[in-house]
Parts: structure tokens; sequence; C-alpha cells
């Protein structure tokens, strides 16, 4: 029930009763993953790496199920596990009747999603998994329900207020079954060694496929890299920086290996009267920050928050092969 006292805030007075809301959903919903990581932590937990085992030995795919809410959480569980590798996909528990069925084999697991474990259209299913001894994982918060005693492997999740306040709308239950799924997902990820260039095969599009693409797949090439040799006078440097518009130039020795770098940072540290007449050895950052082109672009990002800089010369066999600067990356949706 509402609180008979607002909350407040030091700046705008009283909550809106939206947002004590709100608080009052995080905080319900808050207790049930509380309540499952307790679990996990008891006897559920032996339960939960049986489970593990058993889809991470099997020949086939998830069938991940459900029905009504359930069956949205069985939809999102079945994605994030072929995401991270595991093989799955999501069959309606009603559809599986009207020959969807078809689409489950005697090598996968069924993985199935029931807050109550008594819907009716789960009997289906069932039956189908027991003629073809297809073994089936049961997620429910009642192990003694039909489905229950029907499955190889129950995963009870632990009985939780709902932050309905008539404790009838899926809310906590819902946030506890998804919250298993995961659980689920990334043991298996962990178990199996799945790295960030398994993962990039499965996410090519959107800013995570952006992500883990390849600083190769970024860095300017040619002639489009700003490079001068060694003893060149700072006018040329400055001209070169100007050309390429990257607000550096590399300084390269006679074998095409990094000898520095020069930014507009350097050059507003060394201005003076002379600048422009000066050798760009004298005015160089030595030893600058580089990356190889095989590095992640997630992992070059992290270089570049790390140093707190803009660009970064990509090097090959100690030659410059490239060069990467921040608003390429922010134009590729990256940064």
């Amino acid at each position: 029930m509402p609180s008979s006292k607002p909350l407040m805030t030091p700046s705008s007075g009283p909550i809106p009763d939206s947002v004590e809301s709100a608080l009052r959903t995080l905080e319900t919903e808050s207790g049930g993953i509380n309540a499952l990581a307790a679990a996990l932590r008891g006897p559920l937990g032996a339960t939960f790496a049986k489970a593990v085992d058993l889809i991470r030995n099997a020949k086939g795919r998830v069938i991940v199920t459900g029905l009504g809410k359930s069956g949205h959480m069985a939809r999102k569980i079945a994605a994030t596990l072929a995401s991270t590798g595991t093989p799955a996909f999501f069959v309606h528990t009603a559809e599986a009747a009207h020959g969807d069925l078809g689409m489950i084999t005697a090598d996968d697991v069924i993985m199935a999603l029931s807050w109550s474990g008594e819907q009716p259209e789960m009997k289906t299913l069932v039956n189908y998994s027991a003629r073809f001894a297809i073994p089936m994982i049961a997620v429910t918060s009642n192990a003694a329900s039909s489905l229950g005693q029907a499955a190889d492997i129950v995963i009870e999740l632990p009985k939780a207020r709902e932050a309905c306040p008539h404790n009838l709308a899926p809310t906590t239950s819902t946030m506890m079954q998804v919250a298993i799924g995961d659980a689920i997902a990334i043991a298996l990820l962990e178990g199996r060694g799945f790295t960030a260039l398994e993962f990039a095969h499965f996410h090519p599009g959107g800013k995570l496929g952006a992500m883990l693409k390849f600083v190769r797949d970024y860095m300017r090439t040619g002639a489009e890299i700003p490079l001068k040799p060694l003893g060149t006078k700072m006018s040329d440097a400055v001209m070169e920086m100007s050309a390429k518009g990257l607000g550096c130039v590399c300084i390269v020795d006679d074998a095409g290996g990094i000898a520095g770098i020069i930014t507009d940072g350097d050059l507003r540290r060394h201005m003076r009267p002379d600048l422009l007449t000066a050798s760009a050895d004298d005015i160089m950052t030595r030893q600058p920050k580089t990356v190889p082109p095989s590095m992640l672009a997630t992992e070059m990002i992290e270089v570049l928050n790390t140093s707190k800089i803009t660009t970064l010369v990509v090097t090959e066999a100690d030659k410059v092969v490239g060069i990467v600067h921040l608003h390429d990356l922010l134009r590729a949706g990256v940064a």
C-alpha cells in the first residue's frame, strides 16, 4: 500500500506518487531477485548446476517454451542463449500442438517456463517429451505441480510477492524467470570459454556489431595517414597536419617505424617564435601510444579513454600501417 508520508528530495520537495510507485515496484522485484540468489546459494544451486550440465552436453538445441507472460520471458531467454553460443529457439506452448512439435528433435533439451506449473496447454509438450525421451527442465514456483513432476530437472523459483498491489499482474515472477534464464546463459558462456570474437559472429549489426569489429575496420591507411620522416622542419610538419585534417602528424624513421607523433597539443606546448624552423625531432612526443590492426574496437576505445587521447597510431611489425581518430569512431557509432 502507498506510504502515508511522501518521500522528500532535498531540491524538489515531495516525490510524485508515480515515482513512489516506481520505487515500490523496484524494491519488490529486487526482493524477488535477492530471494532467488539466496536459493541458489542453498539447495537450488545443485539443481541449477545439473540443468547447466544437461544443456552443455546436449547434442541438439534448447527449446524454450512458455505461455502468456512466461512465453514472452521464454522468447527472451531463447534469444539470449542463441546470441551467447548456445543454440536455442522459442516454441509457443499452444502452437506446439498444431505442428510446431516437429521442430523438436530427440537430441534437444526442453526448458519449460510456467509459474504455476499447471497450464493445461503444457500437457502436449510434456507428453511429447516423455514419448521421445527428450529431457525437460521445468522453471516453475511449484515443484509439486504437474509440470514439476513430469520434468527431469525442476528449477523451483522461490515464491515472492508480485509488484502489482493486488499481487496479480506477473511482475516479480517474470523478472525472476528472465533472471534465471540469464544466469543459465552466462554460466554456459563462461563454461564454454565463449570469447568476444565468437560473440561478434552473432552480432554483426548495430552498435554491438560496430564495437566488435577490429581496428583495421576503422583505421585510415595509405595517403590518408599524416606522415613525415625524421629531420622534417616543423613548417612542413604543420602543413602535413593541416592537409590531412587529423590534428597530428606521425614522424617515422627510415624503415617506416614510428619514431614519434606531433599533435595540436604539442604545438601549443612548444609555441615560440622559431617553432616553424625547428626540427620535428625536437617537438614530437616519442613512443606514442600504438595499437595493432587486429585489436577489437572495444579494446581500442578503452585505450583512448584510459590514455585521454583522440588519436591512435596503428602499427604492424613495427611499421605504421594506419591511424584511427576518435571522430571516425563517433561517426561509425562505436564511441
